[in-house]
């Protein structure tokens, strides 16, 4: 009988440790796609706080290849207050957007090549709280911060892994760009914690990766002088002189020679798309100023990074970090709409978004709440009002890798918003010896970019020819990397 027992007991953990996701949270169509989903999608709200109704949105895909054994990572955009939206519709997500045509209503929407989904199964979450699809019943949940954001994240995951613990198994990463490059390791660090406390479920985390993130106001404030001059956008004696005059501290303004001549710097650069220099922007002859914060906005802004490609990047990359020489400070960091003070944001033209999320039958499939209920779903959204209150990420960085979690630190080559120089220069430091020494990655026979290995499995790597936002330039060498790094393969 006792064995029997036992048997039964076995059975019983057996069951509720391979339960199914939920039914109910099934996207079974898409408006815009016509084809079949080459795997399951699921997507919803989970309850992070029952007093406040604090409800957080996410859309899961799972792998087209194996869920069961491949990586689970969640996916974190940035701002502050952008929607992850944002990297499903843009840059790795199942589906490539093609926009309306005159006879048609809404986006149409073709299978991806290069989603991250070939290779793993991967959340995308609208975080924190009062973005995207998530919201709050009790709208002081919109005042939050670095802090507050990871514990509403980890309680995120924590109902996730309840819902779909047959996933708990699969190597659990984190990633994320641009401000993800706070999400993420304070993200990281309270999973961390969790698991020493054995805080149940329990997931079987490994790693993470971020993408051209903020991470240290001193290196990311000083990167971008070394950035401009290693692009040569400015002269040598221009470099020299700031150089000298601000005692290679970019960051704060020593002087009001180091001020004139850093002025000089952004009138070679200003015209530019900061978002990737090699990309067109539209030249008007205004340029809008706030003031208040003293941060000069190009008008160039307006069409940021116009091509001719068939599914062009968009024309715009607002919200996604700050304009030139305003990196992340403590205290409460704007989002663009605060920023310009009501002011027309610039380049705004996330058509394709917009205009696909906003579509009552779009919302009603993939389980958001309705416009009326909540409001329009904005990229980035200027409800929150959020406080950078965790300080610099290095400390995270260094704990988490020396806690023998993998991390990996990549950069597009020619973003002038968060430069590679800041990335590089502050990985450096930490002081790990070198185990990989700079070297070219080869993506599809060709040098995709560079990188450089440190000990404690801290690797940080450029892509060449990449802007801001990776793989929304490069799809195919940004699934290269990606893949081999969650497999634990040398890249």
């Amino acid at each position: 009988m006792a064995d029997n027992f036992l048997y039964f007991c076995l059975f019983c953990s057996f069951v509720v440790l391979t339960q199914s996701a939920p039914e109910e949270a099934l996207v079974t169509q898409l408006p815009g796609f016509s084809g079949t989903f080459p795997s399951k999608h699921y997507s919803g709200y989970v309850n992070v706080d029952q007093n406040h109704g604090k409800n957080m949105f996410y859309y899961f895909v799972e792998s087209e290849r194996n869920p069961s054994e491949d990586a689970l990572v969640l996916w974190l955009n940035g701002g502050p207050g952008c929607s992850s939206f944002d990297g499903f519709v843009y840059e790795h997500g199942p589906f490539n957007f093609e926009a309306a045509k005159a006879n048609e209503s809404l986006p149409q929407l073709h299978l991806n090549p290069y989603s991250w989904s070939k290779v793993s199964n991967i959340i995308y979450l609208d975080s924190p709280v009062g973005v995207g699809f998530s919201y709050s019943k009790n709208k002081s949940d919109y005042e939050t911060g670095d802090v507050q954001t990871a514990i509403d994240t980890h309680a995120f995951l924590l109902k996730w892994f309840e819902l779909y613990s047959e996933f708990l198994p699969n190597p659990f990463f984190i990633a994320g760009e641009s401000y993800a490059g706070v999400y993420v390791p304070t993200l990281s660090s309270e999973v961390v914690k969790g698991i020493v406390a054995q805080k149940k479920p329990i997931p079987n985390f490994k790693g993470y990766l971020v993408g051209n993130g903020v991470a240290d106001d001193e290196f990311d404030g000083n990167a971008l002088v070394p950035f401009a001059h290693g692009m040569g956008l400015i002269s040598d004696e221009l470099y020299e002189e700031v150089n000298s005059e601000c005692k290679g501290n970019f960051y704060i303004l020593l002087s009001e020679t180091c001020e004139s001549k850093l002025e000089k710097v952004e009138k070679n650069i200003k015209d530019l798309n900061i978002y990737d220099i090699l990309e067109p922007c539209y030249h008007a002859p205004e340029t809008l100023e706030n003031t208040d914060i003293k941060i000069r906005l190009p008008s160039s802004f307006r069409k940021l990074g116009e091509t001719n490609r068939p599914l062009a990047v968009r024309t715009r990359m607002f919200g996604r970090a700050w304009p030139l020489r305003a990196p992340v400070r403590d205290g409460i960091v704007p989002t663009w709409p605060q920023l310009l003070d009501a002011e027309s944001v610039p380049c705004t033209d996330d058509t394709v978004a917009t205009q696909w999320l906003n579509d009552p039958a779009v919302r009603k499939a993939i389980h958001a709440e309705e416009e009326t209920a909540i409001g329009k779903w904005e990229l980035c959204t200027d409800k929150i009002l959020y406080d950078h209150d965790a300080g610099s990420m290095i400390v995270y960085h260094k704990n988490l890798t020396s806690g023998g979690y993998r991390a990996l630190i990549y950069s597009g080559d020619h973003d002038m918003c968060v430069p590679f120089t800041g990335s590089q220069a502050w990985t450096r430091s930490i002081g790990y010896e070198i185990v990989d020494e700079w070297r070219p990655w080869m993506s599809n026979g060709q040098v995709a970019g560079y990188l450089q290995g440190y000990a404690n499995n801290l690797t940080f790597l450029t892509i060449k020819g990449a802007g801001h936002t990776v793989p929304e330039y490069k799809p195919e060498e940004a699934l290269d990397f990606y893949s081999r790094f969650l497999a634990g393969k040398a890249i």
